[in-house]
């Protein structure tokens, strides 16, 4: 008994780690959030806190505590232009999306990029090299790399181990006034195997919920045999930031014990992917909805599952007869309940699986080799989280590889034999996949023959050719121009096909920055870089795709620094 005491502190006390809250604001205007910490995005959980940025761009983002920058990535994608101080008491914040980074960061940004003669960058600094102090301006809020709207990416990690910790423990909760409960505005039962049947059905089903006078809510009656687990669309508001966000905890209850429990404390960068096992991938795709799985059909290896007992899964056998209870919370702790009686029935199916049998069944514990015609398809053991049956096949050239509704942990591979493609055409084939409606270009490895690309999306591959160079272009004119007003050249380049790979400017024999902004197209020059001479200057700019296709565009203009 005292073991077990004392275990229990033990575990009492990790549960109630005390985190620093002399952290302040990285914004000085009223917090709204566009986001919060493990909310559901494609592929992965969100790992911070978005804040709202009134719509625009160019505020002021402070460091919220003394420490110094100790990385800084400058990206097309992701985190776009991004900043990491790391602080003594063993915490790292980082801020992402950023218009620029002001001062003496910026101005090794700068050096780096001019340097390294790229606009991506990345840079590991150590501690003596650039010290910030609590409430210093460390750069202006934006819209770069993958952000769709102008917001700031926040968030806190721990600096030895890289996780990412909710950034509620560190006192934001404070900033954010949340009174409201979460919401679940969809109840799905799912029959597990090929046995198990819900309300006379082997398909998934949705449950109506009726609210009671508590402020609790009501399922429909289950009547089910067999295994069968549940599955939620949850959300959350607060009182401030009028949209929905991701929710903080839920759990399935049986017997008044959680048998199935999610937390979002802290979560681990390699395990994001398994987003696409925690919820119903394939209802996901075809309707944009995303059920929280409150099972595990087969385990998979997520952090912020606490509770699994049976994996979440319900055994209903004869005699089986009784309440279960769903509880989502907040970080604050508003909840909703909601309870699900459910019966052992022995009635038949009247509505029987949508599963499509084919050849092609794949396990997800095992390796598969497929071939056809001048294709090779390979997926290495925990490619897929569950067991299906795959649809593949070869037409008019074209591999036919299922449709992109499966969820995908691993790259597999594709391979394609081009002995039949002309020497001289095969230096600008790649392989290619469509959504479609458009072919997207994959990076791809050619050895002989041979060309290989990794992916982790299913659907319809090809092996393509392009010998179309990018496009460069300019709203405005600037040949034999005096510029001296202007702040900045911009260009917009695309490509077609392949997509762009590289991009350089040159002004009079000299590279200079072009930042990129990929999802405008959009290439921009600022002149307060210093490169740009008095009078004539010579601007020469080269773009290339990804399989070599080049296009240059020169023009002179003329501009006066006085």
């Amino acid at each position: 008994m005292r073991l077990l005491a004392l275990l229990l502190f033990s575990a009492s006390v990790f549960g109630q780690k005390n985190y620093p809250k002399d952290f302040r604001l990285p914004l000085d205007i009223p917090m709204q959030l566009a986001g919060n910490f493990g909310e559901l995005r494609p592929n992965h959980f969100h790992a911070g806190l978005d804040f709202k940025t009134n719509q625009r761009e160019g505020l002021n983002v402070y460091a919220v505590a003394d420490g110094y920058v100790s990385r800084i990535k400058i990206s097309t994608y992701g985190y776009g232009k991004a900043i990491y101080i790391t602080h003594p008491n063993g915490y790292t914040t980082v801020y992402g999306h950023l218009q620029k980074a002001v001062g003496a960061i910026e101005t090794k940004i700068k050096e780096t990029q001019y340097k390294e003669s790229s606009y991506e960058v990345e840079l590991f600094l150590k501690p003596n090299e650039l010290s910030v102090k609590k409430g210093d301006v460390i750069g202006l809020s934006g819209n770069t790399g993958g952000s769709q709207g102008p917001h700031l990416h926040f968030e806190f990690r721990d600096s030895a181990t890289e996780k990412t910790i909710n950034p509620y423990f560190f006192g934001y909760d404070q900033s954010i006034k949340d009174t409201k409960k979460p919401t679940v505005s969809t109840l799905v039962a799912y029959p597990l195997d090929a046995e198990s049947i819900v309300n006379k059905s082997k398909r998934p089903i949705n449950l109506n919920l009726s609210l009671q006078k508590d402020g609790t809510y009501i399922a429909d009656k289950v009547l089910a045999s067999g295994k069968i687990g549940f599955g939620i669309n949850a959300y959350d508001l607060d009182d401030v930031s009028y949209n929905s966000n991701g929710t903080y905890k839920g759990e399935l209850l049986s017997n008044g014990k959680p048998i199935f429990e999610y937390r979002f404390d802290e979560m681990v960068f390699d395990e994001g992917r398994y987003i696409n096992a925690f919820i119903d991938y394939t209802r996901y795709k075809k309707t944009k909805s995303r059920i929280q799985k409150l099972f595990m059909k087969q385990p998979y290896a997520l952090s912020n599952i606490y509770e699994k007992v049976n994996n979440g899964v319900i055994d209903v056998a004869p005699n089986y007869a009784q309440t279960n209870q769903i509880e989502v919370s907040d970080f604050n702790g508003n909840k909703i309940i909601i309870r699900i009686p459910i019966e052992y029935s022995n009635q038949k199916s009247t509505i029987e699986p949508d599963v499509v049998i084919t050849p092609y069944l794949v396990k997800s514990g095992r390796d598969f080799i497929f071939e056809k015609d001048n294709y090779t398809v390979t997926f290495p053991e925990g490619t897929f989280y569950d067991d299906f049956y795959l649809n593949f096949d070869v037409k008019n050239d074209v591999l036919f590889l299922h449709q992109d509704d499966i969820g995908i942990h691993k790259a597999f591979t594709i391979s394609y034999d081009a002995k039949d493609v002309p020497e001289n055409q095969r230096e600008k084939s790649f392989i290619a996949s469509t959504n479609g409606t458009k072919w997207s270009y994959i990076t791809t490895k050619r050895n002989g023959t041979t060309f290989t690309a990794s992916t982790k999306t299913l659907g319809q591959f090809k092996l393509l050719k392009d010998f179309v160079a990018p496009k460069i272009s300019s709203a405005k004119s600037v040949e034999g121009k005096w510029i001296s007003a202007q702040k900045s050249l911009i260009f917009t380049i695309s490509d077609d096909l392949s997509g762009i790979k590289t991009y350089n400017g040159y002004l009079n024999g000299k590279w200079v920055l072009f930042e990129y902004e990929s999802k405008l197209n959009r290439l921009t020059h600022q002149f307060d870089d210093g490169i740009v001479a008095e009078g004539e200057n010579k601007l020469k700019l080269i773009v290339t795709d990804n399989v070599g296709n080049s296009t240059t565009f020169e023009t002179t203009f003329f501009r006066s620094q006085k």
